[in-house]
């Protein structure tokens, strides 16, 4: 028998309703045998994803403030998917738990981490499969940050014990046993760790859309869907703003060439979009396969003659960003010019000390910072065999009256950076859709 791992998202468990429509998916294949649940998101839009509002009775909970409404709130959410699922089941020993943990400050990890906590519980009893707590079988390390191979020694060993089972996502725990969460949407990597622990056939990550998207449906109106993405495309397309699945779920599956399929809870006849470790295939109507950005960075650009025959200039620059602590996205650079391009929330408050650092540092003719620079990323791998494509990008962007502050292309030849101002922006993602989707 082959193996699936699959996740749900927050909007796929919303509700009681919700949760019979992931009834429904996961009995319909009797290979879905490892789930991962996500806290209850939002059933209608002025809702609160249950995580949000566990952030607020953390924190009103650490300034010892009354946090009991705001708690019984959450608590009826999780009532009335119990009730609505007729389950006899009563948690009424969790809240207490929880609650009383609250009052002694166990930490905002902790109180986001109750939301999967939760909900993995009550959909292990409607699907009547084991409950495994990630807290016990993934782990961080001492600095933060994950610990992949112990991890995935422990978890494979627990899950070689259970035929089916639920796991919360979201969250695992530190050397010293506290709870310790990814950031948001890391439900997608616990996806993929325990895909990679069962050595999966396919790890299935559920949302509400039907696959990943050319561009951003906020921007362009109903883009496409693209059909099949390798992990590098996915990587470049999530980490500049592509939000359909975690930047970092791919690196668990990658490792063990585990391809992933984002599907739709709510049409689950789709066939989404398959992301797939390596593919001969492109589209030769689009030759690109998305488009992705963000708005929100500054370019400190440096200027001075016979830069290019000064030794070490460069790492001094670099070396200043690394005492402040700083990572840079770009490094567009001329014979006699270096641009280094930061998040504006990377400088905040740091600006005229890193200026003041580098002129130090390597004595430049001249020095600014501009901020209002928004980063477009074109991927394709079709791009590598497609003559043409930066000089079509270019033309689409002019005729809209877009002016390209910024070029860069990754020696992958799979993407091409472009920089333009923030106003700008939602027209030059536009021009370049139009351009390649007819």
């Amino acid at each position: 028998m082959s193996v699936k791992a699959v996740k749900f998202g927050g909007s796929s468990l919303a509700n009681a309703e919700q949760f019979k429509k992931v009834a429904q998916i996961v009995r319909a294949d009797a290979d879905r045998r490892y789930v991962v649940a996500s806290a209850p998101g939002k059933s209608r839009p002025e809702d609160v994803k249950v995580t949000d509002m566990l952030y607020e009775v953390y924190d009103l909970a650490s300034r010892d403030l009354p946090f009991e409404d705001l708690f019984n709130r959450i608590r009826g959410r999780y009532e009335a998917i119990i009730s609505g699922l007729a389950l006899d089941l009563d948690l009424s020993a969790e809240f207490a738990r929880i609650s009383a943990a609250l009052l002694h400050h166990p930490g905002r990890d902790y109180a986001a981490s109750r939301g999967e906590y939760l909900n993995a519980i009550i959909l292990a009893k409607y699907l009547d499969y084991d409950f495994i707590d990630t807290s016990k079988y993934i782990f961080f390390k001492e600095d933060g940050t994950f610990d992949a191979e112990q991890t995935n020694a422990a978890l494979s060993a627990v899950l070689r014990e259970h035929e089916r089972a639920v796991l919360p996502g979201f969250y695992g725990s530190m050397p010293n046993g506290t709870i310790k969460t990814f950031s948001r949407g890391g439900s997608d990597i616990t996806g993929s760790i325990v895909a990679r622990a069962v050595s999966a056939s396919l790890y299935e990550n559920w949302t509400d859309v039907s696959g990943f998207l050319m561009a951003d449906p906020r921007i362009v109106r109903n883009p496409r869907t693209i059909d099949e993405i390798t992990y590098r495309e996915l990587r470049e397309l999530s980490y500049m703003g592509a939000t359909v699945l975690h930047e970092d779920a791919v690196f668990p599956v990658r490792i063990a060439g585990i391809p992933i399929n984002i599907k739709n809870t709510n049409a689950p006849e789709a066939k989404g979009t398959m992301i797939v470790p390596t593919s001969k295939f492109y589209n030769y109507e689009t030759v690109i396969t998305g488009i992705a950005g963000k708005v929100g960075f500054s370019v400190i650009t440096i200027e001075k003659d016979m830069m290019n025959a000064e030794i070490g200039f460069g790492r001094k620059v670099l070396e200043v960003l690394e005492r402040h602590r700083i990572s840079f996205e770009h490094l567009p650079s001329g014979i006699d010019t270096m641009s280094v391009v930061i998040a504006d929330k990377e400088l905040e408050g740091k600006k005229e000390a890193v200026v003041n650092d580098i002129s130090r540092a390597v004595e430049p003719d001249s020095i600014s910072v501009e901020r209002g620079l928004a980063i477009i990323a074109v991927v394709g791998r079709g791009m590598i065999s497609a003559k043409g494509t930066a000089g079509r990008v270019f033309r689409a962007a002019a005729s809209k009256g877009v002016n390209i502050r910024m070029i860069d292309q990754g020696s992958s030849e799979i993407n091409i950076i472009l920089g333009v101002d923030e106003e700008d922006y939602p027209r030059a993602i536009e021009a370049v859709y139009e351009e390649f989707v007819k």
